[in-house]
């Protein structure tokens, strides 16, 4: 379940309380479901109780209690628990995580919107000839891309954010980044920030640009050497993952000691999963943001995230087998969702005009 689907199951059980007037309220047009601000507080949380609570003329513990009874056993979702003031807190079950990457795989470049993968030259070449003029030109023609994606959905503010300038036309700063480097550069900082250019582009794992590209190639690259393995993806159970005593490939084999956080691994096993899963399932809403704010750097820091949360996943959940071991269904699973990562972060690169490159 994605928290769009999320989004509308709980707008369908507060049309249900309305209509059998446990409620007196008017139905919202739409409700927000988004990661809680801590672990712990299931997979996605939603504050609709607190915001009908006033119209309602009800505490919001009271109107959330209505809400989760109605909730409760819908198809996807494990528990719903109130906490706070009233908030509603969502775990899904077993197969939430199967059915996203089932998702995203069978949308592919279109995940994200009506065509997330638009070519570079969509909306026709970007000018920026003018002195101090490359970051409007850019982040205009990127945020055309992103209206189009958007669709209504990212109700757009419409009109050009107001941008701190950078005094470099567009031709200059491509000769001196490459272009991939030079759009991320404009398109990184918040509209008031400034833009802070490097010398020269840097390809290594300090540039957020460079590993952004470099995990969608790494993704490339596992579905090569898994071809030359003899298997492909199929979404399924990631398994165990890999602990100081080595992997456990098959999701039976209970016995493998959880893996513990160290300076080297500070994120545990089932965060770093759960990380991964929630930046795939929110990616179309971070393109709704970033039009709504007239935001494209909403667009490429969870670009970031999801590269940084990739490497972290991988590292622990490996998808190729290791030494002398088979492929078992468990790397297929894996590679699927390595496969669904790339995905999100070719469709977001596309997004900005940035190239997703096989190799680097």
């Amino acid at each position: 379940m994605t928290p769009a689907e999320l989004s509308r199951t709980v707008l369908r059980s507060v049309r249900g309380a309305v209509e059998e007037q446990e409620l007196s309220v008017p139905v919202p047009a739409r409700i927000v479901v988004q990661p809680p601000p801590r672990p712990g507080c299931g997979d996605y949380a939603s504050n609709v109780a607190l915001q009908l609570a006033k119209t309602a003329g009800r505490p919001a513990r009271e109107v959330a209690e209505i809400l989760r009874k109605r909730l409760a056993g819908s198809a996807g979702i494990a528990r719903v628990e109130i906490a706070g003031p009233g908030f509603l807190n969502f775990t899904l079950g077993d197969g939430a995580l199967i059915a996203l990457v089932r998702e995203v795989l069978a949308q592919g470049d279109g995940y994200g919107g009506t065509r997330a993968g638009q070519g570079p030259d969509a909306f026709g070449p970007v000018d920026g000839s003018a002195a101090g003029g490359a970051r409007e030109a850019v982040v205009d023609e990127v945020l055309a891309r992103i209206d189009a994606v958007a669709g209504s959905g990212g109700r757009r503010g419409g009109g050009h954010p107001a941008l701190a300038p950078v005094p470099y036309d567009l031709a200059t700063l491509t000769a001196r980044l490459g272009s991939d480097e030079a759009r991320w550069v404009l398109l990184r900082p918040a509209a008031q920030d400034p833009v802070r250019v490097p010398e020269r582009p840097v390809q290594r794992e300090s540039n957020p640009r460079f590993r952004v590209q470099y995990a969608y190639a790494r993704v490339r690259a596992l579905v090569r050497n898994a071809g030359e393995l003899g298997f492909v993806s199929e979404p399924g159970d990631v398994g165990r993952p890999l602990t100081d005593g080595g992997s456990s490939s098959s999701p039976e084999d209970r016995s493998a000691p959880t893996a513990q956080p160290t300076p080297q691994q500070p994120t545990p096993p089932a965060q770093s999963l759960q990380a991964l899963q929630t930046l795939l399932a929110t990616f179309p809403s971070a393109i709704e943001v970033a039009a709504r704010l007239r935001a494209p750097d909403r667009v490429v820091r969870h670009l970031e995230a999801t590269a940084d949360a990739f490497f972290r996943w991988h590292d622990l959940f490996p998808p190729l087998p290791v030494g002398e071991q088979k492929p078992l269904a468990v790397h297929r699973a894996r590679l699927a969702l390595a496969e669904a990562g790339g995905t999100v972060l070719a469709n977001g690169l596309r997004l900005l005009g940035i190239s997703a490159p096989e190799h680097l």
